[in-house]
């Protein structure tokens, strides 16, 4: 197949903050402290790390070297790579298909919110009933949707270097700022109950570094390892056909490992700012156990309330926090519309503007159908894994727990059995550069991340 000239990043940073910008989206933000705080603490840290440098170092390594080597979208570059695993290019791009318009619709949520505290309504989102009424609603979630979908398309069509990369230029920087300000403020509260207890934020910021071995089983430990091997997969945008669409766009004299290592040092930077900014602000105004909550729950319930008990500066943190939560969500939104627009544009020979007002289209038929869900098609059904839910869960569900699973283990047989890991090393050495994680690759591609995926993927199922 003859390969058409294509756009590329400016430079290395330009890859990096795109792919970063990508990789911290909402999972980071209402899932990494949830599970921090409920797994152990610092000994969720130290896994975590672990399995950054190994498992999620292989996995983010391979997907950018296959866009990089094949110039291809995820949708054609599994063919590129042998005609036979096409059809797992097909999977890779169905992932983001469905992702994003739950995703949209969530982001919506997000704009909601924002839009609440910027207005000084932040007493009426804390209260109990303002969430459940609001996505109950017919007309306004599907209203925020819109808006949402419209700019993360504002964005991918203006192209790889004057709307994805400077938008990530620009995003990065204010996201980081907003984040770091919010968690220096959450280590400074001091609250005290009715009853006189006193709780500060960093009693709680110990919750979230010291590792908690209290009756810790070799069942609790297994737990805590796959917890943060999930949150780490879904975290890094692997699987999604992302990281494949961003390779193809890197120029050949970026260092893939390099810019790897960055990503990583991003990723966990702020998730675990994200631990600093939730964990001791909800522990001192409502304990342990008011860390419960995780994904929409912490995010549109529990924090809109710990906000309101700040008093005068609970509007100005709530205002500045959703401001962080839409700068991340919109990242990473925009790199799940890139990777479909990308497979349109090389399967279908589209331009970039009827690639993207296509999907986009097609997301929106679904938002819309995902945002009646919880009103006029509202229904529920118990998953495989326990779970109960409904139209977005459903959705979440297939797309993260059993196709991006299903991709990954793909991944790992075609490059590490069916074909050669050297079509990833020679990518990684091209100019020169010593592949330094190259025995860990090798190991962990052949051998320990199909094991563990396999495993994440069997709990997803409900079997183990």
């Amino acid at each position: 197949m003859e390969k058409k000239e294509r756009n590329s990043f400016t430079g290395s940073l330009g890859f990096v903050l795109a792919a970063a910008a990508s990789a911290v989206g909402l999972g980071n933000i209402w899932r990494f402290p949830y599970l921090a705080a409920r797994d152990g603490g610092g000994l969720f840290l130290v896994i975590y790390l672990i399995l950054s440098v190994t498992f999620g170092f292989t996995l983010l390594l391979t997907e950018i070297a296959i866009g990089r080597k094949t110039r291809q979208s995820p949708l054609t570059a599994y063919g590129e790579l042998s005609r036979r695993w096409k059809p797992l290019g097909l999977v890779a791009c169905i992932v983001p298909m469905m992702i994003l318009p739950y995703y949209c619709v969530i982001g919506g949520w997000v704009i909601k919110y924002l839009i609440a505290f910027l207005t000084g309504s932040g007493t009426q989102a804390a209260a109990d009933s303002y969430f459940t009424d609001f996505i109950t609603d017919t007309q306004s979630p599907i209203i925020m949707m819109i808006i949402f979908l419209a700019l993360t398309m504002i964005v991918v069509l203006a192209g790889v270097n004057k709307g994805i990369e400077n938008f990530s230029k620009t995003a990065m920087p204010i996201l980081v700022m907003l984040i770091v300000i919010i968690s220096v403020f959450s280590l400074t509260i001091n609250h005290q109950d009715a009853d006189g207890t006193v709780r500060t934020g960093l009693q709680g910021l110990k919750i979230l570094l010291v590792p908690d071995l209290t009756g810790v089983t070799f069942s609790g430990l297994f737990t805590t390892i796959m917890d943060a091997m999930g949150q780490l997969f879904y975290s890094l945008s692997i699987a999604m056909g992302i990281m494949i669409a961003y390779g193809s766009y890197m120029k050949d004299d970026s260092s893939v490992e390099k810019s790897v290592a960055q990503i990583e040092i991003f990723d966990t930077s702020i998730a675990f700012l994200a631990g600093v900014m939730i964990i001791p602000a909800v522990y001192a105004f409502n304990g342990r156990e008011g860390m419960e909550a995780s994904g929409p729950g912490l995010m549109f319930i529990s924090l809109p309330k710990v906000f309101e008990e700040m008093g005068s500066m609970g509007n100005l943190v709530g205002c500045m926090f959703f401001a962080l939560v839409l700068f991340a969500a919109t990242t990473s939104s925009v790199s799940i519309l890139e990777a479909i627009v990308s497979s349109f544009m090389d399967q279908f020979g589209m331009e970039r503007k009827t690639a993207t007002i296509t999907e986009c289209a097609i997301a929106l038929f679904f938002a819309v159908i995902v945002c009646l869900g919880y009103n006029r098609l509202y229904f529920e059904v118990t998953l495989p894994n326990g779970a109960v839910g409904q139209i977005l869960d459903i959705m979440d569900y297939i797309s993260n727990n059993l196709l991006m699973p299903i991709v990954s283990i793909g991944t790992c047989i075609l490059v590490g059995w069916v074909l050669n890991p050297d079509i990833v090393i020679d990518e990684v050495t091209k100019n020169g550069e010593p592949f330094r994680r190259r025995g860990i690759f090798l190991i962990m591609l052949r051998y320990v991340a199909p094991l563990l995926l396999l495993i994440l993927l069997l709990i997803a199922l409900g079997i183990l």
